[in-house]
């Protein structure tokens, strides 16, 4: 990375006098101790190199998601596999709904690529609707979603869902799917096409262990996709061992956590309530998405003066479509949401 590039992510907090982050979307009850173990065990055999096919891993994936273990690619992140699939495809027109992930802009532009803007309505909650559905013609050759979106936090409906792939499959476009939020929605089964593929689709969907599991710094993503040609593709040009022993260990750990995630998902769906209850009682206009973090509007300046109290909260003045007055805050444990509250009720009052 090169150090005078601007970062325009949450989560930094090594440039920052922080003492609360609410600015990375990774659950609130951290890393689960069956990973944190497995990882220690695997640091026993840095001497080996990874498998570079990631292989049990993968096996297990195929597993939990009923697909052939070929039809899954591992990477050093959700990010890293954005950047493997537009450098693979190279899209002539590719149609972006924004406000959305950044690194979809930065990947399709490292690949020579343009995007075609399709700007979410703020008046209608920045939900995708109906009509971007005509929006894709035989020319589109690449539509790219993220559901929930970040940092909206809104899910794309289901059935629109449906309608947008049998548009992409009439035209011949590519759909990409980022589903890295979904597990920590209420209906994670109900809106992820991952049941829909079919051998030959042009649909990759894309997943992360980060948020759920706690694993940001492991930085372990996984992509499916059922046409092959186009992961053979992708993946001659990807250097070997890009995941590396460590990630792949907690990866295989982190499905078989099924406990802690359940409970994960009823904190945050409680906490969740009570940081609605608590901004609207403040009057800060709250966008009521469905994973694990709020965006909230109207307000310039926050960003600066929480952090004046040392809690990093996300700006989203460089996410396309959104202004100064829009951050995210991502739901934590019930202490620390109400020190959050606690602050912005001294900023609000002041």
């Amino acid at each position: 990375m090169v150090l005078n590039n601007a970062y325009g992510h949450g989560g930094d907090i090594y440039h920052n006098d922080v003492e609360l982050d609410f600015s990375a979307n990774v659950n609130p009850l951290g890393t689960p101790a069956e990973i944190i173990r497995a990882v220690a065990e695997a640091a026993g055999s840095l001497s080996a190199y990874p498998d570079p096919y990631c292989g049990k891993l993968r096996e297990k994936l195929s597993k939990v998601h009923g697909v052939d273990m070929d039809d899954i690619v591992c990477g050093n992140g959700a990010a890293d596999l954005i950047f493997q699939f537009a450098a693979a495809l190279r899209p002539g027109k590719t149609l972006l709904p924004v406000p959305s992930f950044s690194e979809y802009e930065a990947a399709l532009a490292a690949a020579g690529c343009e995007a075609e803007y399709y700007y979410l309505s703020r008046e209608n909650g920045f939900a995708l609707t109906e009509d971007v559905i005509e929006r894709i013609t035989p020319e589109t050759e690449l539509l790219m979603l993220c559901s929930p979106n970040n940092p909206t936090g809104k899910s794309v409906d289901a059935g629109l869902l449906g309608r947008l792939l049998a548009r992409c499959r009439k035209t011949g476009t590519w759909l990409f799917l980022d589903e890295c939020f979904l597990e920590l929605t209420d209906s994670p089964a109900v809106k992820s096409l991952i049941p829909e593929l079919v051998i030959n689709d042009r649909v990759f969907i894309l997943r992360a262990f980060t948020k759920l599991y706690g694993m940001a710094g492991a930085r372990l993503g996984y992509a499916i996709c059922q046409n092959r040609d186009f992961l053979l593709k992708m993946c001659a040009s990807v250097q070997p061992w890009n995941v590396s022993s460590l990630a792949q260990a907690a990866g295989e750990a982190a499905l078989d956590c099924g406990e802690f995630a359940a409970k994960s998902l009823r904190l945050i769906s409680e906490e969740k309530k009570y940081l609605l209850r608590e901004l609207e009682k403040l009057g800060i206009a709250v966008l009521p998405g469905e994973a694990n973090f709020l965006m909230l509007q109207g307000v310039p300046g926050l960003y600066e003066r929480l952090l004046g109290k040392k809690i990093l909260i996300r700006s989203c003045a460089n996410y396309r479509g959104l202004d100064e007055g829009d951050c995210r805050i991502a739901v934590k444990t019930h202490g620390e949401n109400e020190r959050l509250i606690a602050a912005l009720e001294e900023i609000i009052h002041a």
